[in-house]
């Protein structure tokens, strides 16, 4: 599947380039603290990393949402760790943004971390810069 044009050979470290540093949490927050960064940054994901930068899994406004259903909002003293996801699908910045797509669609996520070769954080591409760049 996959973009098509000038799109598909964009590397990931043409957007990262225009970024500021990722927004992160650590994993022994609280989800208050998480959806706190959420709603003021405007964003859909935090990365939780380590004291080196490195992640170690993700939240997501949808993982909250769902938490939220679960418990009926009694949850606000879980901590983000525990309600993470630790599987995490990480990227180079040199991964074409046709890669990015192809795996966001095949792994059904909408976030991914980029990392160095040391596994430390970069940044992250979402859905929504990869539709802000095929839109120009």
């Amino acid at each position: 599947m996959g973009l098509t044009g000038e799109v598909s050979v964009m590397k990931v470290k043409e957007i990262l380039e225009s970024r500021k540093a990722p927004i992160t949490i650590h994993a022994e927050k609280h989800l208050q603290d998480a959806m706190r960064l959420l709603i003021d940054h405007k964003i859909g994901s935090l990365i939780v990393v380590d004291d080196e930068d490195k992640p170690s899994g993700i939240i997501t406004e949808h993982d909250i949402f769902h938490l939220a259903y679960r418990f009926r909002g009694d949850m606000m003293d879980m901590v983000v760790g525990d309600n993470m996801t630790k599987n995490l699908v990480l990227a180079s910045p040199d991964d074409s943004l046709n890669k990015i797509a192809d795996i966001m669609m095949e792994k059904h996520i909408r976030h991914i971390p980029i990392t160095d070769d040391s596994k430390k954080l970069l940044g992250i591409i979402s859905i929504r810069d990869l539709v802000g760049y095929l839109r120009g």
